[in-house]
């Protein structure tokens, strides 16, 4: 269920595999996605045992609309209690379309889902900051990494104390892309220029966002070994388009 879990002088960091749910296939079990196809009440539901396996509220955690762009939210509540859903509403407020969300409020946890694309986990316990966000490669070229670090900063955290984690996602041996793309992401991302285990362009989208973060000064960073394409614990898009999302939560206690 928790297939990653670590804390840091206060911040806490967390990665789900996709077992210990009740969504069917081709869910199983562990979705925590609400746009996918999924049943609400089994997403409601594996939030809740989520949240529970790392002691937190369901009610407490903030999720987001993500659209691959580089748009950041800073958030004080949670936008409701249901399953948020692409264009919904909960409670009255809109959940918007953004790929990172910040926060200053102890104790709200933050989360972004994936199933290829990079979760991005960052905090400083020191101004009591933290930050998610999903970075796949559209939204790594376009910066949203960079701009969740700066929305951190204007609420007083500062680069060299960020710790910085990037949950399970799909490697570039196996991130295959027409030569073209590669060409354009290399272009502003030269580190993510990769090529696959079988020798055909490929795109590295974690140790793009492991540069962008070294540039901006941030030194305590760690990568999950995990490649959800490889790994039958993990969901993959690539794998198998149809399929649940995986969740990566941080919060300061």
């Amino acid at each position: 269920m928790i297939g990653q879990r670590e804390s840091v002088s206060g911040a806490h960091f967390a990665f789900t595999d996709r077992w210990g749910g009740v969504s069917a296939a081709p869910y199983e079990e562990l979705n925590l996605g609400g746009a996918v196809g999924d049943t609400p009440e089994a997403v409601k539901a594996n939030r809740e045992t989520a949240a529970e396996a790392l002691g937190l509220d369901a009610a407490r955690v903030v999720w987001m609309n993500q659209v691959h762009g580089a748009e950041v939210a800073v958030v004080d509540e949670p936008w409701g209690t249901g399953v948020p859903l692409r264009r919904s509403r909960e409670g009255g407020t809109p959940v918007p379309e953004v790929d990172a969300l910040v926060t200053a409020r102890r104790g709200l946890a933050l989360a972004v889902l994936t199933a290829d694309c990079v979760p991005v986990l960052l905090a400083d316990p020191v101004a009591g900051v933290v930050a998610a966000a999903h970075a796949g490669r559209p939204g790594m070229v376009k910066g949203v990494v960079p701009a969740a670090v700066r929305a951190m900063v204007e609420l007083g955290a500062a680069p060299e104390r960020i710790v910085a984690r990037t949950g399970p996602a799909v490697c570039g041996r196996c991130y295959e892309v027409p030569e073209s793309m590669r060409a354009e992401v290399a272009a502003v991302e030269p580190t993510a220029h990769a090529e696959t285990s079988w020798g055909t362009p490929a795109v590295d989208v974690s140790a793009g966002v492991h540069a962008q973060l070294e540039r901006l000064g941030v030194c305590d960073r760690a990568q999950s070994p995990v490649c959800t394409l490889e790994s039958d614990d993990h969901f993959s898009y690539r794998r198998d388009r149809i399929t649940g999302r995986l969740a990566g939560y941080v919060w300061l206690g």
